[in-house]
This record gives C-alpha cells, structure tokens and sequence, in this order.
C-alpha cells in the first residue's frame, strides 16, 4: 500500500495538476533536446551526445514514476501497487540514478576540456572516448542495480505492507523490512558513496580547474559566457542532484525520514527533469537555432 498524500486529502487535487503539467513539460523538452541532438548535424558534439543522454534519463525517471503517481496516489481510491512493479521501480531507480551521476560528470570533463584545452578539444574528446564514456555511465548503473536487488529480493516482508511514499524506492523499501537489514544498508551506503560522491568530487574539481581558466581569459564578454554555461550546469548538479541524493541515500538509516524522504523523491522525480532542458539546453543559442531549424523544416512538410 502506497500512502501518499491520502493523509492530506486536501492536496491530492493540486498536487494531480502541477504534477500532471510537470509531466507535459518534461516530455515535451526532454524529447525537444533528444530530436535536435540527433537531427542537427551542428549538435553532433560530444556535449550535446551526453545532454541528449541526460535527456533521455529524464524521461525514464518521470515515466517510470509519475503516471503510476497519478493513477493511483491522486486519481484512485485504491493506493496499492503490485510486489513485481515495486520490484520493477527501485530497480530502475538505482540504475538511472548511478547512470545520472557519471553522465553529469562527462559533461564536466566536457566543459573542462572545452574551456581549459581548447585547442586539444578534437583530440581528447574524440568519437571513442565519448562512447566509451557513455557505456561505462550505462553498465555501471545497470551493475548498481542487479546487485541492489540481489539483495532486496532476499528480504523478508511480513504481513500488510505500508509505504509512506509515492513509489518504490530503496531506502523505503529496506525499512518495510522485518528482518536484519545490514548487509543491505552497508552496501547500499558503499555503492552511493563510490557513484555519488565520487563524480560528486571529480565535477567539483573540473569547475575549479574551469573557474581559474576562466579568471584568466581576457575579455569580459567570453568570460562572462563561459561562466554563465558552468554556473547554470553546477546549480543543476548540486542543488537540483546531488544534494537531494546525497539526503537520500547516504544519511544513517536510523535516521531516516520516509515523511521527509518521499518528497524529496518526487522532486528530483519530476521537478527536476522538468527543469533540466530549460536549464541545460533550452537557453542555449545553438539549440534553439536547431530547434527552429527543425520547425521549419516539420512546417514545410
């Protein structure tokens, strides 16, 4: 059983339209940015390779997630959802997080070299580095997964089971638990730590390379461009990522809040992947030159 917002009744309303709009938005700018990536010859860079990646994580969050929210936490009476589909959900989860994390630090690598290499750009972010950067950012969110629930589906769950939150998550799932879950805590605090904080440290050391080349450059008018393209990429990773994450999934489990916990999971859920193609890529001038491209060519068909 789901909980939800059936504890507040009154919010079940608003809450279906802002996540209903939400969902809208984050359809419809996730796959803007996946179609110009790939139709525009201009965007066949390694930067737009990854955000078109980072956009199609999005969309599996927010699918994953938010149609089941509104069918049964504010469309329906009956708040339950089956043990296959709980399964299903805090296994995606696990591999789309971990996926996110490395994605959202070959960005910064990207930047860095962008920035602090320019004239070696061609030759270190070439065609098989960045594919290779993509598959290992794809199998070790999928390795994150198949061990973490290895060790969920050897827990036992007795008698009716109540989930204060709006889908199966890990942290949520592990508390229903009414065996000895250690072993699952402790791995799942070692895998976070090595696929959170890990790139967590290597974005933050990228910037700080970036943002003394940046102090360096002459003219006030690139310096100001390049600082606003990383300043928009770190409030992204930081505010809207990783510091939720971090809440999340590396606090101590005796202290976790699954009042708490819920809603930060249906902000970087939902809110988040809304936000991410008008921060990332929607403010971009050679995207929304691609984009006009391709209205006008839809427009002439």
């Amino acid at each position: 059983h789901l909980v939800g917002v059936s504890d507040r009744p009154w919010l079940e309303l608003p809450l279906f339209v802002v996540l209903l709009v939400a969902y809208i938005l984050a359809m419809l700018g996730n796959i803007s940015i996946i179609l110009v990536s790939r139709l525009d010859p201009q965007l066949h860079s390694p930067m737009y390779i990854f955000l078109s990646h980072l956009s199609f994580l999005d969309l599996c969050y927010t699918t994953t997630t938010v149609p089941q929210i509104l069918l049964l936490n504010t469309g329906s009476s009956k708040k339950t959802i089956s043990y296959g589909g709980c399964t299903v959900q805090y296994a995606i989860f696990p591999w789309l997080g971990c996926t996110e994390c490395i994605v959202l630090a070959a960005v910064a690598l990207d930047h860095y070299v962008a920035i602090c290499e320019p004239l070696r750009y061609a030759i270190i972010m070439h065609h098989p580095l960045w594919q290779q950067l993509v598959a290992v950012a794809w199998l070790s969110g999928l390795g994150n997964s198949l061990v973490q629930v290895v060790l969920m589906v050897q827990l036992p769950f007795c008698g009716r089971q109540v989930l204060n939150n709006f889908f199966c998550e890990v942290p949520a799932v592990i508390k229903l638990s009414c065996a000895d879950t250690t072993v699952n805590d402790t791995t799942l605090a070692v895998l976070v730590a090595f696929f959170v904080l890990v790139p967590f440290a290597l974005i933050l050391l990228s910037y700080g390379f970036i943002a003394r080349a940046v102090l360096r450059i002459q003219s006030s008018k690139e310096r100001h461009k390049a600082f606003g393209t990383c300043s928009s990429h770190l409030m992204v990773v930081v505010s809207l990522f990783y510091l939720p994450a971090i809440y999340m999934y590396l606090q101590p489990p005796s202290r976790y809040s699954q009042e708490q916990g819920k809603f930060i999971s249906l902000f970087y859920s939902i809110i988040t992947p809304t936000l991410n193609p008008f921060i990332y890529t929607l403010r971009n001038k050679d995207v929304k030159g691609a984009l006009r491209r391709l209205l006008a060519r839809i427009c002439r068909l």
